[in-house]
């Protein structure tokens, strides 16, 4: 049997990081899920303090928050994946109350009152994140997805 000709087209390899985990819809599990997120990511080469790690942190802190506060269910969990793909950081955190559902940032959104208590943390990912966008979850519930674009 003659030899397969090989391609002339060389696939860039770019790897892939991914850490998932689910956590408790309690602030604990919240707090929880920012160390080992952040953790994870210098396991992969964003060290601690850096403005990335810094960024990331204030992200998964904020979606799990959100999270543990707006799509918690009694017994259920939230999970947050968090992928390494190239020089782009991808955080998903969801939920299983699919119903409660935040503004997408197509929508306008109103800053709420300077003497509001809350209303501030998707304000705080539109202004952190590259891009951000809430996706239905299958078999229920959401996930919100924010991506940072690493710089060299």
């Amino acid at each position: 049997m003659a030899p397969r000709p090989t391609s002339k087209i060389r696939e860039e390899l770019v790897p892939v990081h991914v850490f998932a985990q689910r956590f408790s819809s309690t602030p604990r599990g919240a707090r929880l899920a920012r160390r080992l997120a952040l953790h994870q990511l210098d396991v992969w080469g964003v060290p601690y303090g850096s403005e990335a790690s810094d960024t990331a942190a204030l992200l998964v802190a904020e979606l799990a928050a959100n999270a543990v506060t707006h799509g918690r269910v009694p017994g259920r969990d939230f999970e947050v994946v968090v992928t390494l793909l190239g020089r782009t950081l991808r955080i998903e955190i969801s939920d299983t109350r699919g119903e409660a559902r935040p503004a997408t940032p197509d929508v306008p959104r109103t800053e709420p009152p300077p003497t509001a208590e809350s209303g501030r943390g998707l304000l705080l990912v539109e202004a952190l994140a590259d891009r951000w966008n809430v996706q239905d979850r299958v078999p229920v519930g959401k996930t919100v997805v924010a991506e940072l674009d690493l710089r060299p």
